[in-house]
């Protein structure tokens, strides 16, 4: 019988591979024109590593000779233990790598080895890279190559030399390569020009239901964004706080399920909370600009908190490029006396892009030029491209993984709200889109006083005067803390610096439950990155409680804040209709 199923299976297996050749051959790419590395800036790599390799050659030749020593002590241990002699490994992986988590990756002689083999070629290779001091854009991108080949090359990535998937083929009669195959058709099917691993059960999240599922309602709106107004306990704060979250991302990234929703999170804490949920804009919004989205988005919900909701004064929080957007409308409206806004919160914020990560090998003038065209004549640079681009800055964990689990495995990923989000990805305009790219990232106009302009007026942040607190993470790959620490410097005003654990989305979304984490706080924010961090007091525990000791003072006192919930107009019930567009 067992005979019978291995054989239906690999009868499946070469059905599937057929219809994915089929799927391939038919398969239009419609990334934009270009790539990431263009053909003269590959020649000018290669063409400088030729150079170093012959002005070091004894560089080479003792990588070689390390080679062959640490290679020869792992041969010699490995058939020590073939005879059964205790023998330590050599190599382990670095402490939260995932990859060789299963027991016979240590316990299996076979598998050891290529797990050593491996972990030894790959440090170094890498470190070869690190040494070579080419020109500093240059040894990035070598450095970020290498990591992709190396990483995409790990045995864990392979049937025969992954024991997980070794012992699920041999215990199923090869069924998970089918299926895998069968998930990868799907994938392809699915991808719409643009490939991607799904890396989320998509049937178990429903907006507005698990997730983005704080009550409340959408009290004003216009082409790019609903402004929602969450239904408040009966005492709150006086003084109401407006969230400005990515325009590249859905908003729900702080409105998760309940367990991690900041925003339910503040409305249980006595918060009377307005945000902004941006448009996923189409052709039509061709048009908008940076200084739309500060005046339409920012600006205009302001107005509305003030005038209509009779707040007369408000604090704000900005997420990433929300905060960005929000310190230039802090600026523009401190020049215009507009006074509505009177602490501010940057999450993970860059003001100063002279230092924008690994994110910065895809965004550079030939990148630019690459994708305009296709942008312009689309209409909005497409969010998939972005979310693939995250998704390679950590693409063992956001690529890898999932291959190994989706089309070796054969499995189904799990339910989990933060990818889900993730896997939701919302568009630019055109016109922001080259704005944002060109005026932050390749120039680097805001942290220069009078840098960029919003209707005629010069944008400088060092006259931004009212209290910020700054957070940002320590192991952030998009938004690198210290540079996040140099812009929060810029500002004028009190200020508070907040440095947490993990990333850009983990460790900003941490709540207090999850016991996960520490954070960094006390320092003085006169100092440098490194002396603050060397001087600031280590906590236990998520930054949101901390946050909320700042925020109490700067909120007023509590109130009665129902009857101007009620008596503000509905569109439609909370998380509104923006959110939902997918296109």
């Amino acid at each position: 019988m067992m005979n019978e199923n291995i054989l239906e299976n690999f009868k499946n297996i070469a059905d599937k591979y057929q219809a994915i050749l089929g799927q391939l051959m038919n398969y239009k790419n419609t990334a934009p024109a270009g790539s990431v590395f263009s053909q003269e800036k590959m020649q000018e790599i290669v063409s400088g590593l030729l150079d170093k390799m012959q002005e070091r050659p004894e560089q080479f030749a003792k990588l070689n000779m390390e080679y062959s020593e640490r290679l020869g002590v792992l041969i010699t241990n490995t058939l020590m233990k073939f005879i059964g002699e205790e023998v330590p490994s050599i190599f382990s992986p670095s402490k939260g790598d995932k990859r060789f988590k299963d027991p016979a990756w240590d316990e299996n002689i076979y598998f050891n080895f290529l797990k050593q083999f491996y972990l030894m070629s790959s440090e170094l290779i890498l470190n070869h890279v690190s040494s070579l001091e080419l020109e500093p854009q240059s040894q990035r991108m070598v450095e970020f190559l290498v990591k992709q080949f190396t990483g995409a090359f790990c045995p864990s990535n392979f049937a025969l030399s992954n024991p997980e998937v070794f012992k699920e083929s041999m215990s199923t009669g090869w069924q998970n390569i089918a299926q895998g195959l069968e998930n990868f058709l799907s994938d392809l099917k699915q991808s719409d020009g643009v490939f991607n691993i799904n890396t989320v059960d998509k049937l178990s999240f429903k907006i507005g239901q698990n997730i983005a599922a704080t009550p409340g309602k959408v009290v004003f709106q216009n082409e790019l964004m609903q402004l929602i107004a969450y239904t408040p306990k009966l005492d709150t704060y006086s003084i109401p706080i407006l969230i400005v979250p990515p325009c590249i991302n859905k908003y729900y990234i702080l409105d998760l399920s309940p367990e991690n929703s900041f925003v339910k999170w503040l409305v249980d804490n006595n918060f009377q909370v307005f945000l902004i949920s941006w448009v996923n804009p189409d052709k039509h919004l061709a048009d908008k600009d940076f200084e739309d989205y500060i005046k339409d988005g920012i600006i205009a919900s302001c107005n509305f908190i003030r005038d209509v909701a009779g707040y007369p004064q408000m604090n704000a929080i900005g997420y990433c490029i929300g905060g960005t957007m929000l310190g230039a409308a802090l600026s523009y409206m401190s020049k215009m006396k507009m006074n509505h806004i009177i602490s501010a919160s940057f999450f993970a914020t860059l003001f100063d892009f002279t230092e924008p990560g690994d994110i910065g090998l895809f965004i550079n003038e030939e990148t630019l030029k690459a994708t305009e065209e296709e942008t312009v004549y689309r209409g909005y640079f497409d969010g998939k491209y972005l979310a693939q681009s995250f998704s390679l800055l950590r693409a063992n964990d956001l690529i890898w993984s999932f291959f190994v689990n989706n089309y070796l495995l054969g499995r189904r990923p799990l339910p989990f709200d933060l990818l889900y989000w993730n896997s939701d990805p919302t568009n630019l305009p055109a016109k922001m889109y080259s704005f944002y790219i060109r005026n932050m990232y390749i120039d680097n106009r805001l942290a220069k006083p009078g840098g960029i302009r919003i209707s005629g007026e010069e944008i400088d942040l060092s006259k931004i005067k009212i209290p910020s607190f700054f957070l940002s993470c320590k192991d952030d790959h998009i938004t690198l803390w210290k540079p996040t620490y140099k812009g929060m410097q810029i500002l004028g005003g009190e200020k508070i610096f907040c440095l947490t654990s993990s990333g850009h989305v983990a460790g900003v979304i941490n709540p207090p439950q999850n016991r996960k984490y520490s954070y960094w706080a006390y320092g003085d924010t006169n100092l440098n990155a490194d002396e603050y961090l060397e001087q600031s007091k280590e906590t236990p525990g998520s930054w949101w409680e901390f946050w909320k000791e700042w925020a109490k003072k700067k909120s007023g006192k509590m109130s009665d804040n129902v009857s101007i919930y009620n008596k503000l107009p509905k569109i439609e019930s909370a998380p509104g209709s923006y959110v939902k567009v997918s296109w």
